[in-house]
């Protein structure tokens, strides 16, 4: 038996269209995603809470909450990780200067991500947005954080551990 010519072009279509649909790493849930940071090293994100903040040199309270979120991070670095995203579109040594100058100590992207976790660019800085284990959006923090704020967003978002700060 022949299958018609224009029946197996649709077939091979739709295959391509399923297979392509199912490997895009900047779905808009950030599932299933590889992150880098400034050196192309991979930031290790599975099974943990996502803390993505948004800075810029020309910010103020971004570079005040700066330490705030460096210790966040050494705090909780078993269930969290913070990364940084440069609101410029700078090139990435610039961006590595910027954050050498601030003392990040969390991981930066290069770029920021496509998708953006379902979420439009931020219009306010700082903006740090909360992104569950699984990789979805959860909440939004406008303006400058304090450890005690970024906490108390964590049990928000895995409620277990409330009142588990992880700092001695």
């Amino acid at each position: 038996m022949q299958i018609p010519i224009d029946v197996l072009i649709v077939a091979c279509l739709c295959l391509a269209a399923a297979l392509v649909s199912g490997c895009d790493s900047n779905s808009s849930s950030g599932k299933n995603v590889t992150y880098s940071d400034l050196s192309g090293d991979p930031i290790a994100v599975d099974g943990k809470v996502l803390v993505v903040n948004y800075w810029a040199e020309w910010c103020k309270p971004c570079r005040e909450e700066i330490p705030e979120l460096n210790q966040f991070q050494q705090s909780n670095q078993d269930r969290v990780q913070v990364i940084g995203i440069s609101f410029d579109d700078l090139p990435v040594a610039e961006i590595r200067r910027q954050a050498d100058k601030f003392g990040i100590a969390f991981p930066v992207l290069p770029r920021e991500p496509e998708a953006r976790w379902g979420q439009p660019r931020p219009q306010v800085l700082p903006t740090t947005l909360l992104i569950d284990a699984e990789g979805n959006w959860r909440e939004s923090l406008v303006g400058p954080q304090s450890l005690e704020s970024l906490e108390q967003a964590l049990s928000r978002v895995v409620p277990s551990v409330e009142g588990e700060s992880g700092a001695e």
